[in-house]
């Protein structure tokens, strides 16, 4: 179930094993992408796993709606209406919502992530301290599955994987046409590009059209397999981490 579309009365008589938090962020995904890409289909896949753990494993699991407080990159907050939210921010409404289900019983918290600027290990462990019986696990939906045997080209960011799976879900909010080549500038240094250490990457430098990763060949039916295989994956987990003794 979702709360965005249900009301007190539909879930007052019910029990919940598990809820459901999809995260993702405010920024801009190459020019023929919505700036809420990463809250949509982080809530959408979120969904479809819902009903499938219900349907296959008899597991009811409530869908909260989705955040769009994704931390962002040098280079990114410069662009019009992208918005950065600091790890404080993220942590204490994180806090906030797992401290509310607790209060109501409700044991077991999937993330399902959306922005690869988002990191929530630190907040699960402090979380898991102040309340030990209660279960989060983390997961970003993008990478469930080996993006390279469902996609030609796939990419990092408004890429072939992202732009199918939009297209699948809500066709409407994609215009290809509009697209850039989502080219991307590597880093000059050897060791950052073999990933010996990490720096932010500052988006103005790394890309032209905010994009990394071609988007020409997406199209639905691939977006439409991707999603279908993830919400599996997920429907899985669910049950498992409903049935998980902590």
């Amino acid at each position: 179930m979702e709360l965005s579309k249900v009301a007190y009365g539909d879930v007052k008589d019910l029990h919940f094993d598990i809820a459901i938090l999809p995260w993702g962020a405010t920024e801009p995904h190459n020019l023929h992408l919505p700036y809420l890409t990463d809250a949509i289909l982080a809530h959408e896949v979120s969904a479809d796993a819902a009903k499938l753990a219900e349907e296959r494993y008899g597991v009811r699991a409530m869908v909260l709606p989705a955040l769009p407080l994704g931390a962002q990159n040098p280079g990114q907050r410069e662009l019009p209406f992208c918005i950065h939210y600091s790890h404080q921010t993220q942590f204490a409404v994180l806090r906030d919502i797992v401290h509310s289900l607790n209060h109501q019983g409700i044991k077991r918290l999937l993330i399902v992530n959306g922005h690869g600027g988002n990191t929530f290990k630190p907040f699960i462990r402090d979380l898991a301290v102040e309340l030990p019986d209660f279960l989060i696990a983390v997961s970003e939906w993008f990478a469930v599955l080996p993006a390279k045997e469902y996609f030609d080209n796939p990419g990092d960011h408004a890429d072939e994987l992202e732009t199918s799976v939009m297209m699948h879900y809500h066709p409407e909010l994609v215009d290809l046409s509009r697209a850039g080549e989502g080219k991307a500038n590597p880093w000059p240094a050897e060791s950052l590009r073999k990933k010996v250490a990490w720096v932010p990457r500052n988006w103005l430098k790394t890309t032209a059209d905010t994009g990394i990763g071609d988007p020409s060949a997406s199209t639905a039916e691939k977006g439409a397999s991707y999603a279908a295989d993830c919400a599996a994956a997920y429907a899985l987990l669910l049950k498992e981490l409903v049935d998980l003794d902590v």
